[in-house]
């Protein structure tokens, strides 16, 4: 499996050059920034990854930076880290949905200890992404047809709660298939479990 990629954010140039070292010799790709300007003219959502932020930097901080980046739709894992840390501020990075929370000097194996959450972590955002834009596809009848499926109903039970013909339905499953990728009902459950709303039907 590819490493996941990291983005570090910190305005103390020895942190960042300290990180990016140890991170190299685990084969990580880190691209570091030295303020999050930089950064947030530079992030894009095609290159997903793990961010490691420091908590405190002039203008905008950690935090600010985080919430700027969920306002664009990226809802990558955060790991934020601080030489000022206090119950507060963890409180506050938890409660904003930071993964971890990490005290500068920052212990090798418990940074990687993070980074291997996050990395399962965004697993699981890029999993939703995918069913997100997936589901997106499907007719509002097309995710009727589709729901009803992943419950274990068959094409003419479908077919009679909706007062259609089974061919009718057998035409939408296949524009499912074709939509999604896949014509496998487990790949179905999957793809519908992954997707938020989903659970808030």
């Amino acid at each position: 499996m590819t490493p996941v990629r990291i983005y570090l954010v910190d305005d103390d140039q020895p942190v960042r050059e300290a990180l990016c070292l140890l991170l190299g010799t685990y084969g990580m790709t880190v691209e570091a920034f030295a303020d999050p300007a930089t950064f947030l003219a530079h992030v894009d959502r095609s290159r997903p990854g793990c961010l490691i932020l420091d908590l405190r930097m002039p203008m905008i901080g950690g935090l600010q930076l985080q919430q700027k980046l969920v306002e664009r739709g990226i809802d990558w894992p955060v790991i934020m880290i601080t030489g000022h840390g206090d119950v507060n501020a963890c409180r506050r990075a938890f409660k904003a949905g930071v993964l971890d929370f990490l005290s500068k000097p920052v212990d090798e194996q418990v940074l990687l200890d993070a980074i291997a959450a996050a990395e399962k972590a965004l697993e699981q955002v890029l999993e939703r992404a995918e069913a997100q834009d997936l589901l997106g596809r499907l007719t509002e009848r097309e995710r009727e047809v589709l729901d009803m499926v992943c419950q274990g109903w068959a094409s003419k039970e479908i077919a009679t709660a909706l007062n259609v013909s089974a061919r009718t339905i057998d035409a939408h499953r296949a524009h499912i298939a074709e939509k999604l990728g896949t014509s496998s009902v487990a790949e179905f459950v999957r793809l519908t479990l992954a997707d938020p709303a989903t659970t808030s039907r």
